[in-house]
């Protein structure tokens, strides 16, 4: 942003700003509560005799923390990939490519998977990512009083030297306020569940731009906070399930506090966090020198409301919740109320709080004589202009502060306000001064209020001149209280998504029930009577709940075949979705539930921005599905919804053959497969740990008396059940759905037409083993194969033998086939025979 100063032609940059660095204009963007920007600098080393090697740098230029992490990754970068959703980052700096023949693949790589999770790229120079000073810039900007050389973290090199790019692009060492405030800290990639771009957009966390109501994104549906903190921090958790049982447990706690407690949550929400502001931005005013009276105000306000929190706590009876709240809440804000007293206190004898109902922020006129005199003649003042107020009423023959008011206007300072249907009593009488016509009501004024408007200004601004020193040591001393105001945000807003969290599992249309959490790597996820989160939200919809058991060795793989439109993508994103609520500490829309923790959640589902990219629908599902192969370990859930569809039909199901097949033989990690290859349902003859399983559709018009009619004319109604059911489902009803799009006619019937004469062909030798459309086991199959060909060499080697004509071999053929009564009795050759 460039401003000319003094009002002429040189221009100068005032303002700079990037989309994770939003310092200089937060002021003017107000307060946004989505989620603080982070900015994160990345340098990767992948040479051919090495691993490859990921070092990033971040921060919330808001918040004065650095981060560092310097990790391992695949040739997909699926560990970074994770890093950027955990961080929610919005900026990513990347090395400037060198001269088109010396190009980096491997950056490439890194640009695409940025650019794919949607993240700005600003490239830099390489030598911005150079060590050399890294250690003394750290040295000025930590907090931490040992040399920058003796930390842990100055270890990892390729971290370093994003470090220094980063703290060169934020130009934080330009600004002598920021040395000894910053704090490094380091990031482990492993103690948050790992999810994926296509995981974010598969379980639909965060609000999209063609997303109508609020709850159609799950931080829609759980963002009842009160607070942009709490907002934020929401934001922050669904990007970060957490791994460990204990700390799940401690916040499931919480939420039961809460959810059985109404008037505990009612009060929270409705009496003390719907009043307090946005504490970090707060803090961020003073530390940056931007503050000014009405923000230490403002801290006060939240300052007295604490003994009402505390109260609120203590008031708790239930013994078994007593102890999480003091530990989580009561101590803490108890602890901060004491460091804030003396705030209160210094706030209380300088601030004039009797003024704030007139909205001005002044120092008490006591604490300075010539702040005194100016006071004692403002108090006249406003005296004389209420005598001249109460006279131009009872002259318009209005009622005061019904009709007419004196207000102090932001443009035209004191004047009066009529009512824009009493306006018209003002016209044509030349001692009311008309100033504007607004929404509400009509502003005027008159010669005498004009005088007393004008020096009442003018001394407003001699005490304001008087005042200003004071009000720089007020600030000042406020400004000393920034991170105990920012500790302060942080509890109030842990309290608050815990609120919002229990909120939501009270007033959904079912209560939503504590799930029970296993170990790492242990138990089963049972999930009886479970549903979408979302979806059940949405009008006129009536949600019909199913059940979900993945048990090791028993049904860890799950393939759902069915009609389209008949529940497949809901029932294998709920469990994902549900997955991610139990392990950010949320109740979960089931009856009852338990869990068994995962590392990360994997997708694999519709591709539908990817032409936009230059990508193929078929290249980006092979991409994705290359990017779970990788990366999925046996605590992993992987969702597929769809696999081989961009391709032919014989590639598409020899792919999601052997896909399946190393999920369930290499990885041996929980998974749901929804698909239309109900040939791949076969799969489960062949490994006990899969499990079939279907979405039900009723179809009348279709029992066995009308078997013989023309099937074109045949009229079904297909209704679709929802309800998924062990077994298998060989039908997809496509035609039904272009039905119901009503598509033409014409067209629906010749494709009936075509469709029936597919399954003609296909089908004849099922008629000739019953009609029953029969599908052989592989035992029948190869026992079948083999006689079969045993049959087949004796026959040859007779046909050598003898000079046969060609209608004797046929004979003999017959002969050895009705001799060998194993073979006849066999299902598989029988459908071969009719062919």
């Amino acid at each position: 942003i460039w401003a000319s100063p003094n009002g002429r032609m040189n221009w100068k940059i005032a303002k700079q700003a990037s989309p994770g660095n939003l310092q200089d204009v937060e002021e003017d963007l107000g307060s946004l509560s989505e989620a603080a920007p982070v900015i994160l600098a990345v340098k990767m080393s992948a040479k051919a005799t090495e691993a490859r090697t990921v070092g990033v740098c971040f921060a919330d230029a808001s918040v004065r923390e650095l981060g560092v992490s310097e990790f391992l990754d695949n040739d997909l970068y699926s560990n970074f990939e994770a890093l950027l959703i955990q961080l929610g980052v919005k900026e990513c700096l990347i090395q400037m490519e060198r001269a088109e023949k010396d190009k980096d693949p491997e950056l490439a790589k890194l640009r695409q998977i940025i650019d794919n999770c949607g993240i700005a790229i600003s490239e830099r120079p390489i030598g911005d990512f150079g060590t050399k000073d890294v250690e003394q810039d750290l040295a000025r900007l930590l907090k931490d009083e040992r040399s920058a050389t003796l930390l842990p973290q100055t270890d990892l090199k390729l971290a370093m030297g994003s470090a220094a790019a980063l703290i060169k692009y934020l130009g934080v060492l330009h600004d002598p306020s920021n040395f000894g405030q910053y704090q490094l800290y380091q990031h482990d990639l492993a103690q948050f569940m790992k999810l994926d771009a296509a995981a974010l957009k598969a379980l639909n966390l965060m609000p999209g731009a063609r997303d109508g109501a609020k709850t159609m994104s799950l931080f829609g549906l759980l963002n009842h906070c009160k607070t942009p903190v709490g907002s934020r921090l929401l934001s922050q958790w669904l990007k970060q399930p957490l791994m460990d049982k204990a700390e799940i447990e401690k916040r499931q706690q919480l939420v039961e506090a809460f959810a059985n407690d109404t008037e505990l949550r009612q009060t929270m929400q409705e009496e003390h966090l719907r009043s307090i502001p946005d504490l970090y931005r707060l803090a961020k005013r003073f530390q940056r020198n931007k503050a000014n009276l009405e923000d230490v105000v403002r801290a006060y306000q939240v300052v007295i409301r604490l003994p009402g929190f505390l109260g609120t706590l203590e008031g708790v009876m239930d013994e078994a919740y007593r102890d999480p709240l003091d530990e989580a809440y009561t101590n803490k804000l108890r602890e901060l109320s004491d460091n804030l007293a003396k705030l209160q206190e210094m706030v209380e004898t300088t601030v004039d709080l009797d003024a704030l109902d007139n909205h001005e922020f002044i120092i008490k006129p006591e604490f300075d004589d010539s702040l005194r005199i100016i006071r004692k003649k403002l108090d006249k003042l406003r005296t004389d202009m209420d005598r001249e107020f109460a006279d131009a009423a009872n002259d318009l023959g209005q009622e005061r502060d019904k009709k007419i008011f004196l207000e102090n206007h932001k443009v035209h300072g004191w004047c009066m306000r009529l009512t824009r249907t009493e306006a018209s009593c003002i016209r044509n009488r030349s001692q009311y001064l008309e100033c504007s016509t607004q929404k509400n009501g009509v502003y005027f004024t008159t010669k005498t209020l004009q005088g007393f408007r004008r020096e009442f200004d003018q001394l407003s601004q001699n005490y304001n001149r008087t005042q200003s020193g004071l009000v720089n040591e007020v600030v000042g001393v406020a400004a000393s209280y920034s991170p105990v105001l920012e500790r302060l945000a942080g509890v109030l807003a842990h309290l608050d998504v815990m609120v919002s969290f229990a909120h939501c599992s009270v007033h959904a249309p079912i209560s939503y029930v504590r799930p029970k959490i296993h170990p790492r790597g242990e138990g089963q996820t049972i999930l009886t009577e479970a549903r979408h989160p979302c979806m059940e939200m949405q009008d006129d919809v009536q949600f019909i709940t199913n059940d979900v058991e993945l048990t090791r060795d028993k049904s860890s793989f799950l393939i759902i075949t069915g009609p389209n439109m008949g529940g497949k993508s809901t029932y294998i994103r709920q469990i994902g979705v549900i997955a991610l609520m139990a392990q950010i500490g949320c109740f979960v829309p089931c009856s009852t539930a338990e869990l068994t923790i995962f590392d990360s959640i994997l997708a694999r589902v519709g591709a539908s921005d990817s032409q936009l990219k230059g990508v193929s629908t078929f290249m980006a599902e092979m991409l994705e599905t290359a990017n779970i192969l990788k990366s999925a370990t046996a605590e992993s859930l992987i969702i597929i919804d769809e696999l081989g569809r961009g391709t032919s039909t014989y590639d598409g199901f020899g792919l999601a053959w052997a896909i399946s097949e190393h999920i369930v033989k290499e990885i041996g990690c929980f998974a749901l497969f929804a698909t239309h290859f109900h040939e791949l349902t076969a799969l489960a003859e062949q490994y006990p740990q899969v499990r079939n399983l279907h979405v039900t559709a009723h179809i009348s018009g279709t029992d066995g008396s009308n078997k013989h009619k023309n099937k074109a004319d045949e009229k079904r109604e297909v209704t679709l059940l929802y309800k998924v059911e062990p077994g298998i489902c060989d039908q997809s009803f496509g035609i039904h759905v272009a039905e119901l799009v009503r598509f033409p006619d014409k067209v629906v019937r010749m494709a009936k037409r075509k469709a029936d004469e597919l399954e003609d062909f296909t089908s004849k030798h099922d008629d000739g083993a019953g009609g029953l459309g029969v599908s052989y086991s592989k035992r029948d199959v190869e026992e079948g194969s083999a006689l079969l060909k045993d049959l087949l060499v004796r026959w040859k080697d007779e046909v050598r033998a003898g000079q046969m004509t060609k209608e004797e071999m046929v004979a003999r053929m017959k002969e050895l086939v009705a001799q060998d009564d194993k073979l006849l009795a066999n299902p598989f050759f029988q459908s071969v025979k009719a062919l």
